[in-house]
């Protein structure tokens, strides 16, 4: 493990059992209205981005942890799994702008709060991919917003299903 790495290794530790507890807490406070949720395919969609940001932060401060793992080869595994994410995250947006409701304000700003964490990763990858250890500050910053943007998402799909 490279020494720029290994000064991240407890907040990947940290940040690994929160990311994957909060996805577990999203998956079972959505299957309490499941039936609703799944009617309305904006919220499925935006549930699931949510929950796949959750798993791209889970899955980076896993890899993260590895012993061995070469800073190049982690800004590209990081990549390919914020593309994934990625992809969730625009069939969402999708669906939030296919919604014509005249209830359904801030298209954007719903949209956008998920590609936040995907966008620092893809940097963050990018400069590792390249032997730079700074995209490692990106990770983190990854790690914090997909947190902050899988809260938010639950907590508005959950709202929303109940109106």
């Amino acid at each position: 493990m490279s020494p720029a790495l290994e000064q991240w290794n407890d907040f990947n530790v940290a940040m690994a059992g929160a990311t994957a507890a909060l996805a577990g807490l999203a998956i079972v406070a959505a299957s309490v209205n499941i039936r609703d949720i799944i009617k309305a395919e904006s919220l499925t969609a935006r549930l699931a981005a949510g929950v796949a940001g959750l798993a791209m932060a889970l899955v980076g401060c896993a890899v993260g942890l590895m012993p061995g793992i070469a800073i190049a080869g982690y800004g590209v595994v990081m990549i390919v799994v914020a593309l994934i994410a990625g992809a969730f995250q625009v069939e969402a947006t999708r669906r939030i702008f296919q919604n014509r409701h005249p209830d359904n304000r801030m298209r954007a700003v719903k949209a956008g709060v998920g590609f936040a964490p995907i966008a620092a990763y893809l940097v963050g990858g990018a400069l590792l991919a390249a032997g730079l250890p700074a995209g490692l500050i990106l990770f983190g910053a990854g790690a914090i917003l997909a947190i902050a943007s899988a809260l938010v998402v639950s907590w508005v799909v959950l709202v929303e299903v109940l109106r």
